[in-house]
């Protein structure tokens, strides 16, 4: 398993793209309203990444992904495709995942939104999955194994009876989208890999209301529980630092204790 280090004038340049990446998930916040299409929220981000940022959306022929970010409504897990025909509604929460491509370097990001008035025990799922990516992030160090990370994040889910997705992960980014580590969100303590300073990657936990199991629909992409029931998803980039994280996508709304 190869993992790049990666220097401090690359970090900055991943600290330049992930603030981007932040940047586009604060501004649509304000457009995730009932009657509102996944269609439009793609189209808003297209336009900020590309006019206002002079960026690229990473995800937008991705491997043949057709739209600019992926948007994950209630028991869709991850990579769903924006469409006219999904319509936002009262009650639902979404996942909207947004990779920024700047001077040839990723920031990955994905936050819960929560449309109009959401039930109780769909606003704690997103909550708790929230929890989950923060305390995998506590962990960030190095010395820290991988195992550590996963799982931390899969006992907090498993001790408010959620359960942790495990065929999808975080991963090692930089100018490539997607490499080495494999970043589990389950596990056992003190196995893995053990991180090092300037090594980069996402945490991105997917947590289920209900059975772990998934299911790839038809389009290729989509991914739903197999039972039905509710998901959740969180993610961060994330740069391992002397003695500590830098969290690269970190949002204005967040406050992270970031140690140098």
């Amino acid at each position: 398993m190869t993992v790049t280090i990666k220097t401090p004038q690359q970090i900055e340049k991943m600290r330049v793209a992930g603030r981007m990446a932040a940047e586009v998930l604060e501004l649509i916040g304000d457009h995730v309203r009932p009657g509102v299409t996944t269609a439009e929220l793609d189209r808003i981000c297209h336009r900020h990444i590309t006019e206002v940022q002079n960026a690229i959306p990473a995800c937008l022929n991705y491997k043949g992904f057709p739209k600019s970010i992926c948007t994950s409504i209630n028991q869709v897990v991850c990579h769903g495709i924006p469409s006219e025909k999904k319509v936002l509604k009262d009650g639902d929460i979404i996942n909207i995942d947004v990779t920024v491509i700047y001077q040839g370097y990723h920031g990955d990001t994905s936050k819960m939104y929560l449309v109009g008035k959401v039930p109780s025990h769909a606003q704690r799922l997103v909550n708790i999955t929230q929890e989950c990516l923060y305390k995998g992030i506590d962990l960030v160090r190095p010395g820290t194994r991988l195992g550590d990370i996963g799982h931390a994040i899969q006992q907090h889910a498993q001790k408010n009876y959620y359960t942790v997705v495990k065929e999808y992960c975080g991963h090692g980014i930089g100018t490539v989208f997607h490499e080495e580590p494999q970043v589990l969100h389950y596990g056992k303590p003190d196995t893995g890999m053990e991180l090092r300073e300037g090594m980069t990657f996402t945490i991105e936990p997917m947590v289920n209301a209900g059975k772990p199991q998934t299911r790839l629909k038809a389009d290729g992409w989509t991914v739903e529980t197999r039972d039905g029931r509710l998901s959740a998803q969180w993610e961060h980039t994330l740069a391992v630092t002397a003695n500590g994280v830098e969290v690269l996508t970190a949002r204005n709304e967040e406050n992270f204790d970031t140690k140098g």
